[in-house]
């Protein structure tokens, strides 16, 4: 349960007015969905994963959209780069993932990122549960860069971003490696 003070905060982010409503049947989802973003706004803001900042400008408009700015891990390949992670939320969140994906100028050179930002990670699909978190997501793909060892793009790359679709929870990924 969030205290007073927490969601004094999170409503100087965003009026309640942009709260996404509750209608109709699904009306326990939607309340559960705007808790769980709201308890996770609020741990992304007071105790970040490291080099993880959230974008205060990008909650303004919309809960269900949030843009994590996020530094290369010292010591790696991505050290002093700046990327940005672009989080949609759907009204089934934590039910369902998160749509998660780079955007900005910068999309990180890696053999698991394509060209246009799309992530091929599994806790981003099939191996998503309610138990993770934004927080959970982030450490991930911090992970996923600090143990690359090889600037590349997926061999993939220029056949997936002419053909795919825009949103990457609608691609069938196939995990086929535990590498970087």
């Amino acid at each position: 349960m969030l205290s007073p003070r927490g969601v004094t905060r999170a409503r100087q982010l965003l009026p309640l007015r942009l709260w996404p409503r509750r209608s109709g049947g699904d009306g326990s989802i939607m309340a559960s969905m705007q808790k769980r973003l709201q308890k996770e706004l609020l741990a992304l803001q007071n105790d970040p994963p490291p080099g993880m900042t959230l974008n205060e400008k990008s909650v303004q408009n919309s809960i269900t959209q949030w843009i994590v700015d996020m530094e290369g891990a010292p010591g790696t390949l991505y050290e002093g780069e700046k990327f940005q992670l672009l989080f949609k939320f759907s009204s089934r969140y934590p039910f369902d993932s998160p749509q998660v994906m780079f955007t900005g100028e910068n999309i990180p050179v890696h053999p698991h990122v394509y060209s246009n930002g799309h992530i091929c990670l599994s806790i981003l699909t099939e191996d998503w549960s309610p138990a993770l978190s934004v927080q959970s997501v982030c450490l991930s793909i911090i992970s996923m860069l600090s143990s690359c060892k090889e600037k590349r793009r997926p061999p993939d790359n220029s056949f997936y971003v002419r053909t795919c679709n825009k949103n990457p929870k609608k691609t069938k990924w196939w995990y086929h490696d535990d590498t970087c």
